[in-house]
């Protein structure tokens, strides 16, 4: 093993300086990725192309030795095995030559007493391959604010040290805090629960709050509560604690009560913002039993941890939920412009779609199913776009060839969704939503269960819609007629059981 590599110094002996640019130090953090997989160094270059962050590369430890004596990095990313120098050996000299510089390691054996090894010996956190941009990116965040509350410190009586002997117990509660916030699911007011119950279990608090924060008015909206009085929570503490969280908008991170309204919150409060797209719209504060110690370093770096998982996780539903709305929006403006050619056709989907949640639902669907069929159902018919106006609007009835063109609209509406990960179901259910029970169906002749159910359930009332509204060729049929042919045609044409339950939903609808 080399010995200790000595920084670059100038000629009177001095270290070199951060870089100035126009004047002013770059606030910059700079990281370093070592790897001797190419492809996986590049990876993380590209993961990390678009965030504030200058990046640097090495192929081995020794390089990444000689770049270090060089430039001063907040973050080193390396592998743990590699030929030459390890990632392990290259983590001993990093903190033997720049102590302050944060380590995070990169593993193929997720084994816990690896990290825990690796952790003892300085390292800040590890990632486990294989790992996504996303994971990779908090881990970054977490990393380096960890790193700046340990160069700082934490301003409270009572605080400890992190000891070695606890990384094992560190370790498993962050991963016990990544993985629930990862999986928390449901509405906002749902995840803000977890949010607030998770942060009082890992710091043992005996209240715990959220609030959205609006900027615009400076005013801090309660959302979630965790007290043994509420209305003394409102009435009292939180009106002590907005100096507290406006500080926590200035500086956005963290920060712990230094006194309080007779010493009651000194020094057991904790502070931490929400934020989305480098913007605070929340803040999380927890406080911890007045009769127990204060708030130690530990707490803060868990809170920490939290509320930077969960603001990741908030962001993504955020950006989720936008993709998917202007997506839906846009899919809407497709079946209209079908419309302007066919005034049937829109009217027809979301009747469709309405009938059809009305029968699943009645099936005892699960609401997932019941969020697909109902986007699958409005866009069932998408596929006409591309069915030419002659045989599309034909008054009369259509010739072979014209209706082995119209029976091409389920594929085509199921290639217009393929490029759309997120509509996975929903092109399973508009492909097949023509399939027969009897297995003379199109585009792909299944048969019996081999139909999806929810594509089971837009066949049948597909068909009644359209047996019961007028078309240019044909008047429409009565509500009674309608269920003769339906029920005529079970275990043919549909499936038994939707057509008995979709008969007795539209004989009570029809009274």
């Amino acid at each position: 093993m080399c010995g200790p590599v000595a920084r670059r110094v100038d000629q009177e002996g001095r270290m070199p300086q951060p870089a100035i640019t126009g004047g002013f130090e770059s606030l910059r953090k700079k990281i370093l990725i070592v790897d001797d997989d190419t492809g996986l160094r590049q990876l993380i270059v590209e993961g990390l192309s678009n965030s504030d962050y200058d990046i640097a590369e090495a192929e081995s430890g020794t390089e990444a030795i000689r770049k270090i004596g060089e430039q001063a990095y907040d973050l080193v990313i390396t592998d743990m095995m590699m030929p030459g120098m390890s990632g392990m050996e290259l983590l001993t000299r990093i903190r033997e030559v720049e102590p302050e510089t944060a380590v995070l390691v990169i593993t193929a054996y997720p084994a816990t007493h690896l990290a825990v090894t690796a952790m003892k010996k300085g390292a800040v956190d590890f990632l486990a391959k294989p790992f996504d941009i996303d994971t990779l990116l908090f881990k970054i965040d977490v990393s380096l604010q960890e790193t700046a509350i340990s160069k700082n410190g934490v301003q409270t009586r009572g605080a400890e040290p992190i000891q070695l002997v606890n990384k094992k117990e560190e370790l498993s509660l962050k991963s016990y805090i990544y993985e629930n916030i990862e999986n928390a699911s449901g509405g906002n007011d749902q995840i803000f629960q977890k949010i607030v119950d998770m942060s009082m279990q890992v710091v043992d608090g005996e209240s715990g709050a959220l609030l959205l924060y609006d900027e615009d008015e400076k005013l801090f909206h309660p959302q979630v509560i965790k007290s043994g009085d509420v209305q003394d929570y409102l009435d009292k503490k939180l009106p002590f604690l907005t100096k507290l969280f406006l500080e926590v908008v200035e500086k956005r991170e963290a920060v712990v009560a230094k006194s309080g309204e007779k010493g009651e919150f000194l020094p057991t409060v904790i502070c931490a913002p929400l934020m989305i797209r480098n913007r605070v719209f929340g803040v999380l504060t927890v406080k911890k039993d007045s009769r127990g110690p204060g708030v130690s370093r530990n707490d803060l770096r868990y809170i920490q941890s939290l509320t930077n998982r969960a603001s990741l996780n908030l962001e993504n539903k955020v950006l989720y939920e936008s993709l998917y709305i202007n997506l839906i929006e846009t899919f809407k403006s497709l079946v209209a412009s079908i419309q302007l050619r066919d005034h049937y056709t829109e009217e027809h989907s979301y009747r469709v779609m309405e009938l059809s949640l009305a029968v699943a639902d009645a099936m005892g669907c699960r609401e997932s199913e019941l969020e697909s069929l109902k986007i699958a159902a409005i866009l069932h018919d998408i596929g006409k776009i591309a069915i030419p106006d002659s045989v599309l609007l034909k008054p009369g009835r259509l010739s072979d060839d014209e209706y082995a063109i119209i029976k091409t609209h389920p594929a085509i509406g199921d290639s217009i969704l393929q490029f759309m990960v997120i509509f996975g179901n929903e092109r399973n259910i508009i492909l097949h939503h023509h399939e027969r029970w009897d297995g003379r169906g199109y585009p792909d002749g299944l048969a019996g269960e081999d139909i999806p159910l929810l594509s089971r359930i837009l066949c049948a009332v597909d068909a009644y819609d359209a047996m019961t509204n007028t078309r240019p060729y044909r008047e429409a049929m009565k509500v009674e007629d309608a269920v003769v042919e339906l029920l005529r045609n079970r275990n043919t044409q549909f499936d038994e059981k939707v057509v008995d339950c979709l008969v007795k939903l539209v004989l009570r609808q029809s009274r």
